[in-house]
């Protein structure tokens, strides 16, 4: 076995530092996979635990002009009022199986005055960007009751109301675009009672899958250790030999044709040169015999 003096060459230290940075950023976005799959189970543990909790009323769980807090996600609460129909919010974007569509949020008006923001569901469109409220189902009249799961706000620019549709519900943008107190956040309808002539398809709760976070990580952490003992094997061949011994038995390679020769043929001109003057010479003796005879 040679030295292993080789590994504080240049080149050597350089492949170790190239390694070990490809090894951390493994390491990192494997914790990152992790922690993903961590928070997604703690969600979905809270969806589960509010998803069959008694229904509780909505001053009870919500409060005027406040986002609602995580834990909160998906509680299951109560409310009656009047649906105000003349302050419907379209979202826009809503597809559904590849088809095209929108929601339908239509504040609930209740006894204090407060308004809770209910999407009704999800309203097949032919274009995607339909806005106008009067194209989609009337929510019943007079007194409602309705129950939801509770929604938090969305964030971002997509939540911005623009001529009475959003692409991303929010009740921090909507309270001021219809000009009435809301309940933070909003809810996913689950039923209404008295139910409407011609009901949305509701949205329902979301899958609680853990997703493929467990793998990505174990996959991120593999590549790293594999980085590693791709390292460490590279250097065992270089110590023993080995890697020589490889360049060695490969076949050499063919040197490369080089273009093709400009020069004259030199040959066909000279042999080109040479029959033009045996017919020289011919004509020369054929006028000899002539003159002689």
């Amino acid at each position: 076995m040679r030295s292993l003096r080789f590994l504080v060459s240049r080149r050597w230290l350089l492949f170790f530092v190239i390694v070990l940075g490809l090894a951390y950023a493994c390491l990192l976005l494997g914790r990152w996979q992790w922690h993903r799959l961590e928070s997604t189970k703690a969600n979905n543990a809270v969806i589960r635990g509010n998803e069959h909790a008694t229904p509780a009323p909505v001053d009870k769980v919500l409060q005027r002009g406040v986002d609602p807090d995580s834990s909160e996600q998906y509680r299951v609460v109560t409310a009656t009022g009047t649906y105000d129909v003349g302050h419907t919010i379209i979202v826009r974007y809503q597809t559904r199986s590849g088809s095209p569509g929108v929601d339908v949020v239509v504040p609930l008006v209740t006894s204090s005055g407060t308004a809770l923001l209910v999407d009704r569901g999800w309203f097949g469109t032919s274009n995607q960007g339909t806005t106008d409220p009067s194209q989609v189902p009337s929510p019943p009249s007079g007194k409602v009751t309705v129950t939801g799961w509770v929604r938090q706000d969305a964030s971002g620019s997509s939540a911005s109301v623009v001529d009475a549709s959003t692409r991303a519900i929010s009740s921090s943008q909507i309270a001021p675009a219809i000009g009435i107190p809301v309940y933070g956040g909003f809810v996913d309808l689950r039923s209404e009672t008295p139910a409407p002539s011609k009901a949305l398809s509701l949205n329902g709760l979301p899958g609680l899958s853990n997703g493929p976070h467990f793998f990505y990580s174990l996959q991120w952490w593999f590549f790293g250790i594999l980085a590693i003992f791709g390292f460490i094997y590279l250097a065992w061949e270089e110590a023993t030999g080995r890697a020589e011994l490889r360049k060695a038995q490969q076949p050499a390679k063919r040197p490369r044709p080089g273009p093709p020769s400009e020069r004259p043929q030199v040959a066909t001109v000279d042999g080109q040169h040479g029959a033009g003057d045996e017919r020289r010479r011919g004509a020369e003796q054929e006028r000899s015999r002539t003159a002689e005879l």
